[in-house]
C-alpha cells in the first residue's frame, strides 16, 4: 500500500492550496479515500473521505471550505482548501480504507501552515 500526499505549503488566511495524494493502483481500488489533519499539541482530526462511487463525507470544521475528489485515470486524490484560516494549520495525511470515513493506512503527511 503506498499513498504519497504534496501540495502543502505557507499560505496566507483566506488564500487556497489543493492538496493531492498519489497511490498505488492496488490502493486506489480501496473503497474509501480520505485526508485527516493533525495540529501541534491536538488529536488526528478527520478532515474529508471519498468512495468509489463519489460520495463525500467533510468534518464540521471544514465543511463548505473543503472539497475532496477523485481521479480515477491517474489513481489521484485531491483536497482542494479554501479561505484557509490560521487555525487549519496542521499536517495532512492522505489515508485510505475499506470502511466509511476509515484509516486503515497512512501516507507520509504534507505540512499546510497558514499564516494570520
Amino acid at each position: 500500500v503506498q499513498l504519497q500526499a504534496s501540495g502543502g505549503g505557507l499560505v496566507q488566511a483566506g488564500g487556497s492550496l489543493r492538496l493531492s495524494c498519489a497511490a498505488s493502483t492496488t490502493t486506489f481500488r480501496l473503497n474509501v479515500m480520505g485526508w485527516y489533519r493533525q495540529a501541534p499539541g491536538k488529536e488526528r482530526e478527520f478532515v474529508a473521505c471519498i468512495d468509489t462511487g463519489g460520495s463525500t463525507e467533510y468534518g464540521d470544521s471544514v465543511k463548505g471550505r473543503f472539497t475532496i475528489s477523485r481521479d480515477y485515470a491517474k489513481a489521484l486524490v485531491y483536497l482542494q482548501m479554501t479561505s484557509l484560516k490560521p487555525e487549519d494549520t496542521a499536517v495532512y495525511y492522505c489515508t485510505a480504507a475499506w470502511t466509511w470515513k476509515g484509516s486503515d493506512y497512512w501516507g507520509k503527511g504534507t505540512q499546510v501552515t497558514v499564516s494570520s
